[in-house]
């Protein structure tokens, strides 16, 4: 790009309507669990944070137009977020404290699920 024909105006006020947009988002961030979209918090938080770091990335970190850089950084992500699945993925398998954690207990514990019997044997 040639910098002696770049219109400093215009690109200053593409980094403010960024800015007004990024503020906008941080706002709808702290918004957004109390009037919409209650049921799917996190989705919506994500997806708000992967919107503002786009803008960031694009915009600030001046790689719009970049196609190599954002390109590896996308098969940089996808290898990266394979690993994980695959680590997380084994290890749930191979989860030693099954019996001893909450996460993987049912969802009526079993003493109250054994009370309960015995309260309706005892009506009987």
């Amino acid at each position: 790009m040639d910098t002696n024909n770049i219109d400093y105006k215009k690109e200053q006020s593409r980094f403010f309507k960024v800015l007004i947009g990024l503020l906008l988002l941080t706002a709808v961030t702290f918004i957004q669990p109390h009037l919409f979209l209650t049921e799917a918090n996190f989705a919506a938080q994500m997806f708000i944070a992967v919107l503002k770091a786009w803008l960031i990335i694009m915009y600030y970190m001046h790689l719009k137009g970049e196609t190599l850089i954002t390109w590896m950084a996308g098969f940089s992500l996808f290898i990266v977020f394979t690993f994980f699945a695959i680590v997380i993925g084994v290890d749930v398998q191979h989860f030693q404290f099954k019996d001893e954690s909450h996460i993987t207990e049912s969802a009526i514990p079993l003493h109250e699920a054994g009370h309960e019997s015995h309260s309706t044997h005892s009506a009987h």
